[in-house]
């Protein structure tokens, strides 16, 4: 498989895990507006990942399409950030895993729009409209939760801390990312990540929230397959029906 093909696959894998998560929230979100909000998020979420997820299958060759990718592989053959698999938890962690990702995501397809592969660069336009509203609504939701009640800038503070450990991956080079940077298909991974310092930082010091530091130690493995037992489990449910009755159809 190409690098590009596989670069292409972590993006898809990325949305759709993601979209995932958030599915686990419908009916059971905090709020009735919060539900539907989580809910359409994870909507547009898929829609990007069948989008990646088909362009990476005609890249790789094979005749597998969106379907196949998303339901026939195990989960070492996924390869999303390790952050968008974790359990949704409280709201606050769930908010937080939104925020984190949401940045990196805005400022990386903003990135893709000028991608040398004009597939990627169109599928990144049709994206960033929807990532646009994901990202004024996380980080409102950070600060409105950070700068509310002692008990929500606790909660928040935590799941901050908690996940931040899961943030360098995003900006981790390995030889597939090398390779797409070099070519121009993917913008360059210390570009992205000053940006999206710069904006996690302004987004935290409103909420009155204390930002962990970017130089700490950050867990990573997700892009190559190597995956937190959490991921074995979202999948089992994920993919139950398509294994349970092969080839089945609407």
């Amino acid at each position: 498989m190409s690098d590009k093909a596989h670069y292409v696959r972590r993006l898809g894998d990325n949305a759709l895990i993601l979209s995932q998560r958030l599915s686990e929230w419908c009916g059971k979100g905090p709020a009735l507006e919060e539900d539907m909000a989580l809910t359409n998020v994870a909507l547009d979420l898929i829609g990007q990942a069948r989008m990646w997820l088909s362009y990476a299958g005609e890249l790789e060759g094979e005749g597998r399409t969106e379907d196949q990718l998303a339901y026939l592989r195990d989960a070492h053959q996924f390869n999303n950030l390790l952050l968008v698999e974790q359990p949704n938890g409280n709201y606050a962690d769930t908010v937080a895993r939104q925020f984190l990702f949401d940045t990196w995501h805005y400022f990386l397809l903003e990135g893709l729009m000028g991608s040398s592969d004009p597939r990627i660069a169109e599928i990144a336009g049709k994206s960033i409209k929807e990532v646009t509203y994901h990202v004024r609504r996380s980080a409102d939701l950070v600060v409105r939760l950070g700068d509310g009640t002692e008990l929500s800038q606790r909660r928040m503070q935590q799941a901050i801390d908690r996940l931040w450990m899961y943030t360098g991956e995003m900006f981790a080079v390995d030889a597939v990312d090398g390779a797409v940077i070099d070519a121009g298909v993917a913008p360059a991974a210390d570009v992205l990540r000053g940006k999206w310092i710069e904006h996690v930082t302004e987004v935290l010091g409103e909420a009155t929230l204390q930002m962990p530091s970017p130089e700490a130690w950050m867990q990573s493995g997700g892009k190559q397959g190597r995956h937190s037992e959490h991921l074995g489990y979202l999948l089992a449910e994920m993919q139950f029906l398509q294994r349970a009755y092969p080839g089945a159809t609407w």
